[in-house]
């Protein structure tokens, strides 16, 4: 096993099985990790590539000729097809009673005749219905679950997926259309919800209908309003949802009885580059490509760094959804920016020899943002599986069938996994991350360049330098692929190792791996707290304890009014479970729990020196708002293949080869985004690693 750079040892577990011991990463092979997108795809599965576009174009172009002769249901009178006439007009009257009954929106014509000529009448009947209960659950102020869905069904071609889209969503304002590979779903708009209770269903229509149709210089104005406080909720609710697409102002009027009204309306953003400038032409517009990477035995800013050493750009031109295992086999989503995808395909035979392989290359139009995904699938081989030493017990079997019984049915403790720390027992991110904000930069470069064991290249230019402070001499010694590393040295070897020259250093290097140490310097304290809830209280929910209202969210950012607090009646009651109980990552915009956990928040931060923190460090540009992350977690399509005995050669010091027979198991299962496998193990296992 690999070494912990945190003691997860003395963290609390939830289940109270025996567990077994077993080794895992045994070898990049044991561990495989593919990314699930947002759609809920694998990344290995989403995009086909340019290639196979070409070679399904007639395909495409017969189901486009397909679509196109599928008649019209309000011109069919072919009597020849009195069955098919039948069934149009029963789908035409079932469409007129839907809007009229259900006041569904009144569509466009030339939107009407799109769903006509591009979905075929079963689909059409579906939609309606679909579309009908939404409203219905959302008249009778219902949710309905943003994971309830609707499949309109594969279309190839992408401008015949955008012609899709916006019909659909200028029809039903309400709901929200997806694509997922070449699949194009519906489901409820629940932003559309939230804002029908603040207004009428009618300005809720044609708010999102504005906002589908993004014309440019176009205004919405919602009714005069005299409620300035009703004013404000409905600026607060569109600066939230929509604040980089639009921006609003109220405006003051005299109505016909003489009496001054206010009004909000809304209006898109200007592009960049306007105010007098010209845009961008296409021409010059920037480059975004999408790939997916795979990657064995490397970390993922390691990897990145050779990416852009072989394409000669610079590693903050490359973004992704997630931080990936370094020992393992992964898959994720990667878009660079100013590298087309045929000069990406040219580098592919370098990027073999490092350990890389790129696939599903394809252009796109913007980068990835940290988060972007719904989850990783795992797949898992651990090694020689056996009882605990104390356990005195021989059946295995038994343990291992108890230990996954019990993490399917109560879950596991949502714990930062050991890689969001750094690896080793020197070099922890986690130390660096509360020197930086505290503000101790020197501290923090110094820090960042303690050496591990080891006598390799790396290393000892590390150690070369704590124990000279020769920038030059160690910039010379690092390998060019650790790009981080020499983005720092060369900075302070320009500005010097001065409070000034290192927050020139931290600088240089993109904001995202900066903001990574403090993430792992308050992921810290968040493993900490969640072990002193559970001792503190177990699996019972109790006064004081912070729940979220949406319940299906991962690692929700900020959004105060969604926390709420449970009061002694619920508790009482038993309201609320466990997996709905939350705990906040420090940071400036979190409410703390009122009981004993919030005051063991107060006393750690105090004793690190942050009692007067404000999670802002204004000199190197970071903002830390905190966010809330729910402290038991499941895991999802968890298989097990029962225990193997193989066959393992061993190689005995100065003498012959001998054969052991030991335990394998191997393990299939889904983790929602920000969960990590190795955590799910150990609180299966009973063991750190």
């Amino acid at each position: 096993m690999e070494e912990r750079p945190l003691d997860l040892g003395s963290l609390s577990y939830i289940n109270d099985h025996t567990g077994f011991y077993g080794t895992i990463k045994h070898s990049p092979a044991d561990f495989v990790v593919t990314e699930i997108d947002v759609t809920g795809q694998l990344v290995t599965e989403v995009y086909t590539g340019v290639t196979e576009e070409l070679q399904t174009q007639q395909s495409n172009e017969q189901n486009l000729k397909k679509a196109k002769l599928c008649p019209n249901p309000t011109k069919t009178k072919d009597k020849a097809d009195g069955a098919s006439s039948d069934k149009c007009e029963a789908v035409i009257e079932k469409v007129d009673n839907v809007l009229e009954d259900q006041e569904l929106p009144s569509c466009e014509e030339d939107q009407y005749n799109m769903l006509n000529t591009l979905l075929c009448l079963d689909v059409q009947e579906s939609l309606f219905d679909f579309a009908s209960s939404v409203r219905s659950a959302f008249n009778s102020n219902e949710s309905r679950g943003e994971h309830c869905e609707l499949s309109l069904g594969l279309f190839p071609d992408k401008n015949v997926r955008a012609s899709l889209h916006s019909a659909v969503r200028q029809t039903f304002p309400f709901l929200l259309t997806f694509t997922r590979s070449t699949e194009v779903l519906v489901k409820p708009n629940q932003d559309y919800q939230e804002l029908s209770l603040l207004t009428s269903e009618e300005e809720a229509d044609k708010f999102f209908a504005f906002l589908d149709a993004k014309v440019e210089d176009s205004r919405f104005a919602f009714l005069p309003d005299v409620c300035k406080e009703h004013r404000t909720s409905v600026h607060h609710f569109i600066s939230k949802k929509f604040g980089k697409l639009v921006e609003t102002k109220s405006f003051s009027e005299k109505g016909a009885d003489g009496l001054q009204k206010v009004c909000i309306t809304v209006r898109f953003r200007e592009r960049k580059g306007s105010s007098g400038k010209r845009h961008r032409s296409e021409e010059n517009a920037e480059i975004f490509t999408a790939f997916t990477l795979e990657k064995e035995n490397l970390e993922t800013l390691e990897a990145l760094g050779y990416l852009a050493s072989s394409l000669g750009v610079l590693p903050s031109d490359f973004s992704y959804a997630g931080i990936k295992d370094k020992k393992a086999i992964t898959y994720q989503s990667v878009v660079v920016k100013k590298v087309t995808p045929e000069r990406l395909r040219e580098a592919e035979g370098l990027l073999e020899k490092k350990g890389m392989k790129i696939y599903n290359v394809h252009p796109t139009n913007q980068h990835l943002h940290l988060g972007q995904l719904s989850g990783n699938h795992f797949t898992i081989i651990v090694r020689d599986v056996r009882c605990h030493i104390c356990d005195k017990t021989e059946d295995l079997k038994k343990r291992v069938d108890e230990a996954a019984h019990n993490v399917k049915k109560r879950g596991f403790i949502n714990y930062y996994g050991p890689q969001r720390f750094g690896k080793g027992q020197n070099m922890q991110s986690h130390k660096i991350g509360l020197a930086l904000l505290k503000e101790e930069m020197t501290k923090a470069i110094k820090l960042f360049f303690i050496p591990e064991e080891g006598d390799d290249p790396v290393n000892k230019a590390k150690r070369y330098f704590s124990q000279t402070e020769d920038i030059k001499g160690t910039l010379q010694l690092m390998p060019a692929y650790k790009v981080r590393e020499r983005m720092l040295l060369r900075a302070l070897n320009r500005y010097g190792m001065s409070d000034e020259g290192c927050v020139r250093g931290w600088l240089s290097i993109p904001h995202s791996m900066r903001i990574f140490y403090i993430h792992a310097y308050c992921s810290k304290v968040w493993n900490e707290a969640t072990s002193y809830r559970i001792a503190t209280y177990g699996s019972k929910v109790v006064e004081g304890d912070l729940v979220l209202h949406k319940q299906d969210a991962n690692e929700i950012t900020l959004l105060i009014d969604r926390v709420h607090i449970v009061t002694m009646a619920e508790e009482e009651q038993e309201v609320y479970s466990i997996h709905q109980v939350v705990l906040p990552m420090p940071g400036h915009s979190i409410r703390y729990p009122p009981n004993q956990v919030g005051q063991w928040y107060k006393d750690d931060l105090a004793s690190a020196g942050l009692q007067s923190c404000n999670f802002r460090v204004g000199t190197l540009q970071m903002n830390i708002p905190g966010c809330y992350r729910h402290i038991i977690k499941y895991p999802q399509n968890f298989i097990y293949e029962p225990i193997v005995q193989i066959n393992e050669q061993n190689q005995e010091k100065d003498s012959e080869q001998t054969t052991s027979q030991k335990a394998r198991l191997k393990l299939s299962f889904t983790l929602d985004s920000s969960c990590y496998a190795t955590i799910c193990l150990r609180e299966m296992m009973k063991c750190n690693f």
